[in-house]
């Protein structure tokens, strides 16, 4: 279900070909790349940050993965990840998702990170469980994890609340509070943002590249929704900080009869 070259190769020989919905989802990604970055961009050089869930791995008696085998899936990810890395030549950074999909520790994605050349954070995980980076004079924050919601009225609550929380513990302990606050897991892109001396703040919660697995069909709130695929773009302009978001979306099933 998730993002896929045209073939996998798989173990013992066998091979995996993508379904029609990975190719589209499979072109956004590209267009992504080689359109929508240097557009927002404008040339300049930029920094990339994989917020999470590299791989899928084996969890919850799962059964869509290409392959259950994680050489499979650490291999993929290395592959679709590596031109990435090139594009931003290096300055490249991987924060540790789930652990249900990527080990306990993270093995699989810390596997990955040091295989595509992720920077690694001050005690040398090249997958870090956050990162603080600045870009300008403006402070952001990124974490995988953040709360979901069980109804559309309330999606933009928890990153409302996230940046509150930034807010306080920044006050509390005699930090600066981050301009941005990056959050991802839920797959859906929103943001929430407000007037500040500097300027404004954004808190939002970026897409993934998953098709609808299984599991996302009982849950509230997900079972409904479409999924969303694409990423976003936090740059300093004319005007100070801007966010950009890609966003493409898997239109619903037709109507029989």
């Amino acid at each position: 279900m998730g993002l896929c070259p045209k073939l996998v190769r798989r173990d013992f020989g066998g091979e995996y070909t993508r379904s029609a919905a990975q190719a589209v989802v499979w072109r956004w990604w590209e267009t992504f790349w080689s359109d929508f970055v240097p557009a927002v961009t404008q040339g300049e050089d930029f920094t990339v940050l994989v917020n999470g869930d590299l791989v899928d791995g084996v969890h919850h008696g799962s059964t869509t993965q290409i392959s259950h085998n994680m050489s499979v899936q650490r291999d993929l990810a290395e592959r679709i990840l590596a031109p990435v890395h090139d594009k931003c030549r290096g300055s490249f950074f991987v924060v540790r998702g789930t652990p249900a999909h990527a080990g306990e520790s993270s093995e699989d994605e810390e596997s990955i990170a040091r295989y595509v050349g992720s920077i690694p954070d001050q005690v040398g995980q090249y997958a870090r469980p956050e990162l603080w980076i600045r870009v300008g004079d403006f402070l952001v924050h990124a974490m995988h994890h953040v709360g979901g919601t069980s109804s559309n009225r309330t999606e933009a609550n928890a990153l409302m609340a996230e940046m509150g929380e930034e807010f306080a513990w920044a006050g509390r302990i005699g930090e600066q509070a981050p301009d941005v606050v990056i959050r991802s897991h839920r797959h859906c892109n929103i943001e929430v943002n407000g007037p500040t001396p500097k300027g404004r703040f954004y808190s939002f919660s970026t897409s993934g590249w998953q098709l609808k697995t299984p599991f996302v069909y009982k849950i509230a709130g997900g079972r409904i929704a479409p999924p969303q695929f694409g990423g976003s773009v936090v740059r300093v302009g004319k005007q100070g900080l801007e966010t950009h978001h890609f966003t493409k979306m898997v239109k619903r099933a037709k109507a029989v009869g």
